[in-house]
């Protein structure tokens, strides 16, 4: 699997980095967001950052780890809310509307596919194997997976969008993600898993064994992203690492949502530690693996709120500080027009 990533460009990114220093304020003073811009100025080439168009990609899968009583609720509750996204009825929909973002939700391996011609068809199976018994998918799969992703982000791109969102829906896949930080961020699976979309204590117990048998079965290799993703992964997980490395290799900006989308980003460098200069984070999700990913996959966030929803909203929520971010960007007073002194960088 061959994947051209161009650098990103380091003379927009300096010219961005002049303007917001030439701006009537502290040096650095909107934080994180100044770095968010100056990171979309290297993606497009141009210290003239634009947002638009954006739109928001939920990648959809089942797990079968959902046999070892890991979640609330059954696989079944996947189906019926990629139908729900794709009909744009569901929490992300809600709130992309707001923003003017479209809304795509893509099969990319659910166990009972529902009627649903909106629902974007680019299945790999019906749901992964249960991955405490062996491998959660053959490695061709894991490499389809990933291309189908990067593929999606080139008909974006074509289509010229500039900021791609990722999402997921995937009942069980917190439990995926958890063990996937465990063994990228070499910690003891207690220590990364979570209690998803609420489990009690026993419930906790039972995942917390479940990732623990899945690393001992299948003695993954931290040094390989793409066999990592084979054993422990999903095909959600699987293709938001291809939407990830996609707009690397097309020069979009991707936006990394939760824990889930989180560990795809570390994935995704994992196979081209490139692609990290074209990648925000949203938001730290409230779950226990979420800021070591974001470290591994070298991203920063600006929402730090203990979300934990999925489906790409808290890239959804980033998007409206990112415009706030811009109109300082854009249009606020100079040091040059205004007669106040310069401030300068302290050592």
């Amino acid at each position: 699997m061959e994947i051209a990533v161009k650098a990103a460009d380091r003379g927009a990114r300096r010219r961005a980095k002049e303007r917001w220093d030439s701006i009537a304020k502290p040096l650095g003073s909107l934080g994180v967001l100044e770095e968010m811009v100056i990171t979309m100025a290297g993606v497009q080439g141009t210290e003239n950052v634009r947002l638009d168009p954006a739109k928001a990609v939920v990648m959809c899968g089942d797990h079968g780890v959902v046999a070892q009583g890991v979640t609330q609720c059954e696989s079944d509750v996947t189906a019926k809310c990629a139908a729900e996204i794709a009909m744009g009825r569901s929490n992300v929909n809600a709130m992309a509307e707001v923003f003017g973002i479209d809304v795509m939700a893509v099969d990319m391996g659910i166990k009972n596919r529902p009627d649903c011609e909106r629902l974007i068809d680019r299945s790999l199976g019906q749901g992964t194997a249960d991955f405490t018994l062996g491998p959660a998918m053959e490695r061709r799969a894991a490499q389809k997976a990933i291309e189908t992703g990067i593929c999606i982000a080139g008909e974006l791109k074509a289509q010229g969008v500039r900021l791609l969102m990722t999402g997921e829906m995937g009942i069980g896949n917190t439990t995926s993600a958890a063990a996937l930080a465990s063994v990228m961020l070499g910690m003891e699976p207690e220590k990364v898993t979570g209690r998803g979309a609420g489990l009690d204590r026993e419930g906790l117990s039972r995942k917390i064994a479940a990732v623990k048998r899945a690393i001992e079965v299948n003695r993954p290799d931290p040094q390989d992203p793409v066999g990592l993703l084979a054993k422990l992964g999903g095909f959600e997980i699987g293709g938001m690492t291809g939407l990830f490395l996609g707009c690397a290799c097309y020069g979009m900006t991707a936006v990394a949502d939760g824990v889930i989308s989180a560990a795809a980003a570390a994935l995704a460098a994992g196979i081209e530690p490139g692609c990290a200069d074209y990648i925000l984070g949203s938001h730290c999700s409230g779950e226990p693996a979420a800021r070591g990913l974001l470290e591994k996959a070298g991203l920063l966030t600006a929402i730090d709120a203990g979300l934990r929803l999925g489906e790409g909203t808290g890239g959804v929520l980033l998007y409206p500080l990112l415009k706030g971010a811009l109109a300082v960007y854009e249009n606020s007073h100079r040091f040059e027009e205004t007669g106040i002194e310069r401030y300068v960088e302290l050592k």
